[in-house]
């Protein structure tokens, strides 16, 4: 009975083998015994394998890509518990990996703090956080934001500090900017971080000051951490609150993975926590928090070590590390350039910008972090920082030998043409921010600050013609309202405004194409989360997370792809947001 059996299943594997080769294009599991619990079908979908970019038709079993094919040969492969949705001829491709956000920040944002949109204006401001205070009776601190980086440009106001204190009360108020690096407070909350007039300026921050010398409420970079450390933890209930709803956003808009570039202690334990309760629906890239702070020891990376093995789940990858070099080329100035700033009042002539970590102990981190396994996340604004960064990669390369762990430089738009070509031979990967790649008003801040070759921003086309490896990511909730990536992707193919409110183009000879778009978006993304081979294309025995759209985005305007709505998002082949009656 025993060789019966053996002999019976050899017969089917042989018989379905012979099955995929009469089918010509059809991919199908053998030797599996149930059919495929869900089939999608009559569908354009756009697979990111090159030896098979279109398929009609997609089967899922547990979880996993198990057939593609035309509509016709996936068919074969259902029974009666085999649930088939017709797609009507609709686009689908693999879900979205956003390889740089902050989508735990976002979510309590949404879900808790007191916000308002980046084109508020001083009255806007006042009254909501008038309205807050009063909806609010028993709290001691109000936190949202967020103020544009040209706000304080555009609206001259003699005291920032006092402005909030006339619709504050008795509360401490603590409002970020669009970039998340500088802050705006009141005098609460002034007191409460013990900042006065003789307070320092801390090494890599500016306590902004009114002519007498006393705080005006402004605080820039480094200067920030000072009322943030003060500000009381949010409970792990929260906090757990906010991962669901950051994946229940994020599914919303077709993303079903996502690296969190900053990510402390307590939210990475709610990231455990709601996964380990079968409730997180993305793959989540944590990485960890290091100091923001001028710092010129080295990182005891065996606290990251065990953070990483402490809190590692099933969706939660804990091999990542985030350092700060530097801060924002905008109105702040607080970006490391290697040419001169435009001359400002409030910064000395002929102004670089900073950085926050002494190069040789950048080297240094990045030497033992290496070898210890992580990947690590750079923050380089300015092209002075992209250099120190990359002559720290240098440093781990040569130390450590070369290895397939592609460390990241977050927001390289500045890029000296000397230090293009390291990024392909170092295997550094330029994280860009397309969402800001057209005129907008944080770019009219960034040209004030840095001149007319602010224009000149984000070299993706240049990377990519090189050889060198490009990620992109949304940044959320910084610089723009959603995690949302349609927008970015048609920024990257037009460097236009997508909400057409800027007229003109920023840099257009550096457009990409939307095949390029898409690859950057899902594969790239995959590859940055070290996920490549379970996720981000649809190819045979990989994890099903895949999204339907409601147009074809190859045979619309680029104009309209910001508009794109995500019908059904599937996630490990499980629906994880669906638009009630579009999909049968």
């Amino acid at each position: 009975m025993i060789r019966d059996r053996a002999r019976l299943a050899r017969y089917r594997l042989t018989a379905a083998a012979s099955l995929g080769a009469l089918a010509g294009t059809l991919a199908m599991t053998t030797g599996a015994a149930a059919a495929p619990d869900l089939i999608l079908t009559n569908g354009a979908i756009y697979t990111l394998d090159p030896a098979k970019p279109w398929v009609e038709a997609v089967a899922i079993e547990n979880g996993h890509y198990v057939a593609l094919g035309s509509s016709a040969e996936v068919a074969r492969l259902a029974d009666k518990n085999t649930r088939v949705i017709d797609l009507g001829g609709r686009m689908a491709m693999p879900g979205i990996n956003d390889a740089h956000a902050h989508p735990v920040q976002g979510a309590v944002g949404q879900l808790y703090s007191c916000n308002f949109p980046f084109t508020a204006t001083p009255d806007d401001i006042a009254a909501t956080i008038a309205k807050c205070v009063a909806d609010n009776p028993r709290a001691e601190w109000i936190i949202g934001g967020q103020w544009d980086s040209g706000f304080f440009d555009r609206f001259k106001i003699d005291s920032p500090r006092a402005f909030l204190d006339k619709v504050s009360g008795n509360k401490a108020v603590y409002l970020s900017d669009d970039s998340g690096h500088n802050g705006w407070v009141n005098s609460r909350a002034l007191e409460l971080a013990g900042i006065t007039a003789q307070t320092p300026d801390p090494a890599s921050g500016t306590i902004v000051r009114l002519a007498d010398g006393s705080p005006n409420g402004v605080l820039l970079e480094a200067a920030n951490p000072l009322v943030e450390k003060v500000i009381p933890p949010r409970p792990p209930e929260q906090l757990d609150a906010a991962v669901r709803e950051a994946a229940r956003l994020a599914n919303g808009y077709g993303v079903t993975g996502f690296k969190d570039a900053m990510v402390s202690e307590p939210v990475l334990a709610a990231f455990q926590r709601v996964d380990n309760k079968g409730q997180l629906t993305v793959h989540a890239a944590t990485a960890l928090l290091t100091p923001y702070e001028h710092r010129t020891t080295p990182l005891d990376v065996a606290t990251f070590v065990k953070l990483r093995d402490t809190y590692a789940a099933p969706h939660v990858h804990t091999n990542f590390v985030k350092v700060f070099m530097d801060g924002v080329p905008t109105a702040s100035r607080t970006a490391a350039m290697l040419e001169p700033y435009v001359d400002a009042e409030g910064f000395p002539k002929h102004y670089t910008g900073m950085l926050h970590v002494d190069p040789d102990v950048l080297k240094q981190d990045m030497v033992a972090l290496d070898k210890a396994g992580f990947t690590v996340k750079i923050h380089t604004a300015g092209d002075r920082s992209v250099r120190v960064a990359l002559d720290a990669i240098a440093a781990a390369r040569a130390a450590n030998g070369a290895s397939d762990r592609r460390h990241e430089l977050s927001h390289a738009g500045y890029i000296s043409d000397a230090d293009l070509p390291r990024f392909k031979s170092l295997n550094a990967v330029a994280d860009l921010s397309p969402y800001i790649w057209s005129p907008s008003p944080i770019i009219d801040s960034v040209v004030g600050a840095v001149g007319e070759r602010g224009r000149h921003y984000f070299p993706v086309r240049t990377l990519l013609d090189i050889g060198a490896p490009v990620l992109a990511g949304s940044d959320w909730p910084s610089a723009v309202p959603t995690i949302s990536p349609w927008p970015g992707i048609e920024s990257m193919v037009t460097r236009a405004d997508p909400t057409a409110t800027t007229p003109g183009t920023l840099w257009p000879e550096q457009a990409v194409t939307l095949a390029q778009a898409l690859h950057i978006f899902t594969l790239d993304g995959a590859r940055a989360l070290r996920l490549d081979d379970r996720t981000g294309s649809i190819v045979k025995g990989k994890s099903a997370d895949l999204i339907v759209l409601d147009r074809h985005l190859f045979r619309i305007s680029p104009a309209d792809i910001s508009e794109t709505q995500v019908v059904l998002t599937l996630f490990e082949g499980k629906p994880v947001h669906q638009v009630a009656g579009v999909l049968k």
